[in-house]
């Protein structure tokens, strides 16, 4: 039996897939994820439906950016006030992840009425630091061109995120 017919590498994946926290709706924030030392997405526009903005809270710093995917800052990234992006953002990835593992992950310490992304926020002494977008938003394409994949039954070598523990027989 091969790899791609056993159902068996299910069961020796090193990570376990965890279900979202709650349901959440893709149309505001399409592409939430905890990675590479921040919490980064794509968050739609609020004006403009063929534009979107990258956001991202850095772990630890809590350096914060906003720009459109081709690298224009957000106009409602001011001073010390934090755009609606980020705060969409960040209430998408409670939603996703659970206010437990997102605060753990951004390092911010949390206690009583703490149960949005904005809240959270309000934690943080967060400051803007330019950062690329593309490296986001190349991820984000990736996963929307999954949504083009024809149904099938085969395994999809690309799909198979997580290595089996056991070597291939």
């Amino acid at each position: 039996m091969t790899e791609a017919t056993d159902a068996s590498w299910r069961h020796r994946s090193v990570l376990r897939v965890a279900p979202p926290a709650r349901a959440r709706k893709l149309a505001k924030v399409p592409f939430v994820e905890l990675a590479d030392g921040r919490l980064q997405g794509v968050v739609s526009s609020g004006s403009d439906v063929e534009r979107v903005y990258v956001s991202s809270v850095a772990a630890g710093s809590h350096a914060v950016n906003c720009s459109t995917n081709n690298n224009r800052p957000c106009g409602g990234l001011r001073g010390s006030l934090l755009c609606k992006h980020l705060h969409a953002l960040a209430d998408e990835a409670v939603l996703q992840y659970g206010i437990a593992q997102v605060a753990r992950y951004l390092r911010v310490d949390v206690g009583d009425g703490v149960d949005s992304g904005t809240d959270l926020l309000a934690r943080t002494d967060a400051r803007h630091e330019p950062g690329p977008a593309a490296v986001v938003f190349s991820r984000f394409l990736r996963h929307l061109a999954y949504l083009e994949v024809p149904a099938s039954t085969t395994a999809v070598p690309e799909l198979h995120w997580f290595p089996a523990t056991a070597g291939v027989r």
